[in-house]
This record gives C-alpha cells, structure tokens and sequence, in this order.
C-alpha cells in the first residue's frame, strides 16, 4: 500500500488481506526509518493502535520502504496492549484504593505506577524490570502494604506470561538495563520497497550456521544468496538479499514515483507477443523517466546507477519482481508458492541442497499480477472454468515453466511451481561429470542415436527426463532435421538453431488445457508426418498424442530418431502407460525400441537424493501380450546401486541386443562383426570421458557445455569417416589418439 500525497503523518488504516487484518500505517516524512526496535515512539504507536485494534494479524509501517511486521511479532505487543488496557480497567492501577489510603505513600505510588504505564507501552521489559525491583523493595520494608505488595506480584505474574517478556529473558543479562538492542532479537520487519510488494526478512535467522554464500546475477544487478540450517531443521534455509533493498532513500524514492507512473500504462496483451522487445521499450521509457523525476527532486546518480534502476522498475512493473531474481539462480530447479501464497514462504529446490524454505513471502497483489501476465503471454485462460495453466516464462538468462492452480481446485486460491530450465542444453560430458551416467552409457547412447532407434526416456518427476533427451538431441548430426513438438518450451530449440542445427519448433495446446486456439499435440504429430523427412522429438508424451507418435514410429522406422518423455519408473511402468492409460495398441507399443529410464537415488539416511539414470531397455518384438512375462524387455545397463554406477548387462557383453545387430547389419565392416560394433560403443565412451577430462585438466567447465561438445562431436564423425575410408571400420586405435590430439588443439582455439 502507497499512502496518498498529502496523507497524514502516523494516520493509518486497517485492510484485510488473505484472511487477516494488516494495519498500515503513514511514515512517509517521518524524520526517521521506523524501527519498533529502535524507537519507543514507535513501538508505543503501535501497541496503541493494537489497543484500538486488536485483532490485527500484521503491521506495516509505509516509507520509502515498507517494514512489515509479522504475525509472530504483533502477537507479542498485542498481549501488552491487551494487558495494559486489563491493568488500566480491571486492576485500575491509578485508583487510590488500589495504591494506598495513606496520602503520603499514594502520592510516591501513583506516580511510580503512572511511570509504569507509560514505560509498558515503550519498553516493555524495562517496566518488568521495574515493577519486579519494586516488588522486592516493598517486601524488604518493615510493615509493608499486603495490598500493594499482591497488585505488584499480580502484575509480575502477568508480564511473564507474555510471549514478549518470556522471550526476552533469554537475552536479558547480555544487555545494558535500559537498552533497547534486546529488542532488535524479536522485532525485525520484513522489508518491502513500496513499488514490490514480496515481503523479505533481511536479517539471517537466530541460530542457523550459514553453510555457503555465493553471488548471483551479473553487472550491477547482483543479489547475495546464503544458505543457512538449523540445527533441528531438515530443511536449508535459502536467503536472498537482491539490490532492490539495498537502494538508499532517495533512490527508493525515485522508484515509487516512476511506479506510480508506469502503473498506469502496462502493455496490452498483444504487446505480451514479443515480450523482449517490450521490455526494452519499457526499460528505456523508464530511464527517461527516473532521469527526469531525478532532475525535478535534485537527486544526482551516475549512468550505471541510472541502468540499475531502470531495470529494477521494469522488473517490478511489466516483469515478475523476485521471481526474475530467482531465475538467475542456476542452481535452483523448482521455485513452489502454495496457497494461500501471502501466508506461506517461497520454497525453492536446490540443485546442491534439495528443497529449502526462504526469506521471501509473496503478496496477493503480486501473485494476481503475475496470472494477468501468465494469461496474457500465453494466451490461454485462467479462471474457474479453466483453473490449471501450463505456460512458459522467457527472459534474459532465463527460461522456466510455469504451473498455474487456482479456484476451485486449489480452494485457498493462486499456487504456482516453477520448473527453471537450464540456460544452455545439458549435454553427455556434463551428465557424466554430475555422474548422472557413466562414459560407457554415454557412448552407447550416442550409439543408438547415430543408428536412429525409436527412444523413450521415462522416469519421475524432477528424474531430468526432458534433460537427457536434451543431450540426447546434441548426438542427431546437425545435417540432419529436427522437428520438436512441446506443449511447453522447454528444451532449448532457439539455441540450438544458434549452434547451426536445422530445427522447427512447434508449439501445441497442453492436454489441461480444453479450450484454446493452439493446436492439440496429437495434430502437431500428425502434421511433422507431412513436414519432410526429420527426426521427430517430442517433450512429453501425456495424452492422445501417444497414438500419433506411435504411428510416427511406425512410419519413420530405420529412418530417423523418434524420441520423447513419459512418465513411468521401469520399462513396464512406460508399457501400462503407453497401453492401458493411453491406450496404445499392443502392437504399436512394439515401435519403441528402446526405454531409457532415469530416476533419484535417495541416499540412506533419506535427506538427499541424486539422479541417475538406472536403466536401458531394449523392447524385442517377439512377444504378443505381456513384455514382461514373455522376457520382451531385455536391459542393456543397469544400475548397481552399492558401486553407484552403471553396468553393462551379460547380453550386452555377449553380443545379444537385438537392436544394436539391426544397426549393425547396416553398416560395411559391422555387420557380424560384434567386436567391431563394440569397440566404437566403447570408443563413444571414451571420447565423451576424455572431453570431461580435458575441461578438468585446462580447469575450463565451458568444454563440458553444448557448443564444444558440437564441435568434438563433429570432430570426431570426420576423424571416423576418414579412417572408415582406409580401413573399412573406424578402428578405436586409430580413431582415439587422433581425435584427442585435435580435440585439445580445439580446445586451445576455442573461446
């Protein structure tokens, strides 16, 4: 909430917000930043307001930033102003016949409990402190007044059943009698510039030991990120502090003004189209606009500064506040907000850390600008008819999927979970260096994909399904044409298309979606057909598009890859998916040659997990029923779960895959000739294990990333066409060592 120009000074009002009531008050041309810590004004302003109101739930005192107060924290004054109203009104504290009926002792006593009052209301602990020295005192004097003595001990009693006092007794012999630091243990607000609305705690929690720190971002738009764990907590703490709070007043000052501006020309829909180039319209309208509200309040910052906040104003108007800044976090997989979002924290799963809580709480106004946006940019509805969104969310360095719930299937209203893509395609060499897959499964996969086999790679959820089939993409020679079909973009096209691959992206309706003017997933695979001969991926096979990928399988067999993802935990899982929910002819089902099965291992104690791939399967084609019990499904790799590694299966070894023969029989100098065809297995394994090796050896991470596992790629088809042109094979001796010279040559030229 932004106060009106000309509102009154400490004037407030109460809302209601997500169920409870939040009481704002005006700070703006206050003299000072309004610390309840800090200040007994202000902590005497607000106890009053809970006497007024005391079923408040939350306090915000709006400045250039707003300091929210929360739940935990309003409870504590509201139980002392709830006691000093009781104490006024039912103890009458200031009533002679509760004090004294001698003039002399009255007089000394209404003026201590006078003071009493007013220190309970500024300092609570300071008057526990004094009215329990009191008590001592009066106990000690000969004669003493039972009645007075039993008021002060009533009182005592009173105060230490307050949270605020039974807290603060904890600190209480590290601190000064009259100081107020104690306070600055219970009463830290969650800051919030006026033009966001996120509530963020940005004091690192009591008793977490941080456990790492790092930086994220780039230039000027950094955020400093902890992770911190408490001692009887499961979960990691994830801390963000962005730079949106770290601006001085002025500068915030600025930022509310050309909000208010802004605010009232958000793009229309159409505009959402090219959302880049808006944002660079917006971006510059917004420097011209801060340059001039700058130049009328007198405020001078330099060029990079004036960048700085242009782009933090775009990021909080048109943009998606914190969530870009999230987003800049490429260890972050998911980002979750459940319903109700204005009472729960952000969670975000870690790529190193798993699923950790944050400092960061989104507001109703937020979360309700954000489905306006999701609505406009996809173009797809989101309202009670419709209440499950499926989008994507593209910016600068950053592209994610985004799941949308609302009324009535989520009855506290908005939810959302953020699937963060990495920046780049995964590839093979980065698969084997996070030991997802070993070198031997690498190279036979780069194997099967050079021989065109029908793929599905299955797993769980978060099992890093669309990632492999991602590097799996990277093995197609980028001669050959690619059509990918998502109902949500995830898998990188645009850059690959960079990287010179030949590849058509095609977008279709989500199969949550009923009513939209995209096409459904099941026309868009019938429509590849009818596109030229091109190996066919699609994202995620969900519903009635199986049929017609099935019949794409069929069609384009020894042909092209048919590659895409479903879920399922074995290859058995994939077959009652594709057959009995999707319903899959059995004999369609036969068109899949191979199932890739990728899964988490939990490690023993339950707290972490990692992904692996588990298994390959190739399906044979002699079965008529039941794969499973007609010995259909043969595995090519499995995974050892004591060694953590994956290992090549008896049949494998022994020569008795099916479709690796079927390449085989293609192929001059293969065909019966097994040790040949597993020598270049072999040979893949140790190309890709060399590249890992190499970007280890020159301490260069970018030769593990899709551009230079292009070019070694390529490197390596040239070297093994010309040394099959000799020898009729390309024979791993001969292949290997040239390779690797020319890949570190490579390496040194490449940038």
């Amino acid at each position: 909430m932004l106060f009106k120009k000309g509102a009154v000074l400490y004037s407030y009002e109460v809302q209601r917000e997500s169920g409870e009531n939040v009481i704002y008050v005006n700070y703006l041309g206050a003299p000072d930043i309004p610390s309840i810590a800090k200040s007994p004004e202000v902590m005497t302003r607000a106890i009053d307001l809970f006497i007024e109101s005391p079923n408040a739930s939350r306090l915000v005192l709006v400045q250039q930033r707003n300091y929210s107060y929360n739940s935990e924290q309003v409870e504590m004054l509201v139980e002392i102003a709830q006691l000093y109203t009781f104490l006024l009104k039912q103890e009458r504290v200031l009533s002679p016949e509760m004090l004294s009926s001698n003039p002399r002792e009255l007089s000394s006593r209404y003026a201590f409990m006078n003071y009493f009052m007013t220190i309970l209301r500024q300092n609570p602990f300071l008057a526990y402190r004094k009215i329990k020295n009191a008590l001592i005192e009066e106990k000690s004097k000969s004669g003493h007044d039972i009645l007075y003595i039993g008021l002060l001990e009533k009182i005592v009693s009173l105060l230490l059943k307050t949270k605020l006092i039974l807290k603060i007794e904890k600190y209480a012999e590290d601190y000064a009698f009259e100081s107020r630091e104690i306070y600055e243990k219970l009463f830290s607000p969650n800051i919030i510039p006026n033009y966001a609305f996120a509530r963020l705690a940005s004091e690192l929690p009591e008793n977490a030991k941080i456990i790492s720190q790092y930086a994220i971002g780039s230039g000027d738009d950094k955020s400093t990120v902890t992770i911190l764990k408490k001692e009887n907590e499961l979960k990691y703490i994830y801390h963000l502090m962005p730079p949106e709070y770290f601006l001085n007043e002025d500068f915030q000052m600025l930022l509310n003004l050309a909000r208010n501006v802004l605010i009232e020309h958000q793009p229309k829909a159409e505009e959402f189209t090219d959302t880049e180039r808006t944002r660079q319209v917006f971006f510059n309208v917004a420097r011209d606009l801060l340059r001039e509200l700058a130049e009328e309040k007198h405020i001078t910052f330099s060029y990079e500064e004036l960048g700085k906040l242009a782009m933090i104003l775009v990021r909080h108007t048109i943009g998606f506040g914190l969530l870009e800044v999230l987003l800049q976090d490429s260890n972050l997989q998911d980002i979750v907000l459940n319903a109700p979002i204005s009472m729960n924290t952000i969670f975000v799963r870690h790529g190193k850390y798993d699923e950790c809580s944050t400092n960061i709480i989104l507001s109703q106004e937020d979360g309700e600008s954000w489905a306006a946006k999701f609505r406009m940019i996809s173009g797809r509805p989101l309202d009670e008819a419709n209440p499950v969104l499926d989008t994507d969310l593209l910016i600068e360095g950053a592209r994610a999927r985004v799941s949308i719930v609302q009324r009535p299937l989520s009855p506290h209203g908005l939810a959302y979970a953020v699937r963060r893509h990495r920046d780049y395609p995964w590839t093979l060499p980065l698969f084997i260096e996070n030991k997802m897959l070993n070198p031997f499964t690498a190279g036979l996969l780069s194997f099967l994909i050079d021989g065109s086999r029908t793929l599905l790679v299955a797993g769980t959820r978060s099992s890093g399904k669309t990632s492999l089939l991602g590097a799996l993409m990277l093995e197609i020679k980028p001669k050959y044409r690619i059509i990918l079909i998502e109902d949500t973009l995830e898998i990188p096209a645009d850059y690959l298309r960079k990287m010179g691959y030949d590849i058509l992206s095609m977008k279709v309706r989500s199969s949550l979606t009923e009513t939209s003017n995209e096409v459904t997933a099941e026309e868009g695979i019938r429509t590849s057909l009818r596109l030229g001969d091109s190996s066919l991926i699609v994202g995620e096979i969900r519903s009635n598009e199986a049929k017609a990928l099935y019949e794409a399988m069929r069609v384009g067999a020894l042909a092209n890859v048919v590659a895409g993802t479903v879920h399922g935990n074995s290859p058995y899982g994939v077959f009652d998916r594709i057959v009995n929910d999707l319903q899959v002819p059995i004999t369609s089902f036969k068109a899949t040659d191979l199932v890739l099965v990728a899964n988490p291992v939990k490690s023993p104690d339950g707290l972490h997990s990692a992904r692996r791939v588990v298994q390959l399967t190739e399906v044979r084609k002699h079965w008529t029923k039941d794969p499973l019990e007609e010995k259909g499904f043969v595995d090519l790799v499995n995974y050892n779960v004591e060694k953590d590694e994956l290992e090549p299966s008896d049949e494998l070894i022994n020569g008795n895959s099916e479709v690796i023969k079927a390449i085989a029989s293609g192929v001059k100098g293969w065909a019966g000739n097994w040790d040949a065809v597993y020598d270049n297995i072999i040979l893949r394994g140790m190309v890709k294990q060399e590249q890992v090796e190499l970007a280890h050896r020159l301490n260069r991470p970018e030769l593990l990333e899709a551009n230079f596992s292009l070019l070694a790629n390529t490197l390596f088809h040239n070297i093994s066409e010309e040394v099959t042109k000799e020898l009729g094979f390309p024979d791993s001796k001969i292949v290997f060592p040239k390779w690797k010279k020319d890949v570190e040559k490579l390496a040194q030229d490449f940038s």
